[in-house]
């Protein structure tokens, strides 16, 4: 299935009546090709999946409310849901939130550190120094990265955003020749060394392994 890589929203799976069983995953559209994947890798044709706008991530305040709103909208028709979001700049609002729903969602910060495992990356000391990409921003680097911060139209500002970094750590989900070459491109567009570390699936996927047994 070919989806958009940030649709307004993106269905896969959902179904008007509920069978026994069903799970719904809510995620943020960056990881719909990692959850897809994942799904049809392990053969959990009861998980679907919705995707939220993965542009939100450049307005954290309103995924709280954009997760809360889907909730709300699929719970008659599914047996269990699961918010693939980490905190993602939400202050714990959505981790209140999904508290108060009774809905589950995946720990951490952000997907840099579930996709490198939690506990690894917070013992990462150079953390603070470090910019990433993962598989998804790699492919919209220009979309989400560039643009936003008006490096297309005033390149000088990059020193001000990036000056503080030394380098640019790309988290490969795959193993992809072609995004690593433009990875590194991004680095050198950044002005940043450039590492490349093989995470897989990290976290998200230990996550999803817990919702893959039907009951």
């Amino acid at each position: 299935m070919n989806l958009p890589e940030d649709a307004a929203l993106t269905e896969a799976g959902l179904a008007p009546d509920r069978p026994r069983g069903r799970v719904l995953v809510i995620a943020c559209g960056a990881l719909a090709r990692e959850i897809l994947a994942l799904r049809d890798a392990h053969g959990w044709d009861h998980i679907a999946l919705t995707c939220l706008p993965a542009i939100l991530h450049n307005h954290p305040e309103r995924i709280t409310g954009a997760v809360t709103e889907a909730v709300r909208k699929h719970r008659a028709a599914f047996d269990r849901i699961f918010v693939a979001y980490a905190d993602c700049g939400t202050g714990g609002q959505l981790a209140s939130a999904c508290e108060s729903l009774g809905v589950e969602m995946i720990a951490g910060p952000h997907c840099y550190s579930f996709f490198e495992g939690n506990d690894r990356f917070a013992a990462q000391d150079d953390e603070i120094t470090a910019f990433y990409l993962t598989d998804f921003l790699v492919r919209q680097f220009d979309a989400f990265v560039w643009k936003p911060l008006g490096l297309d139209r005033h390149p000088a500002l990059r020193d001000m955003y990036f000056g503080n970094y030394t380098k640019l750590v790309y988290q490969a989900q795959t193993d992809d020749p072609a995004l690593t070459a433009q990875a590194e491109a991004c680095a050198r567009r950044l002005g940043l060394d450039f590492e490349r570390r093989v995470t897989g699936y990290g976290d998200l996927e230990t996550s999803l392994s817990a919702l893959g047994q039907k009951p």
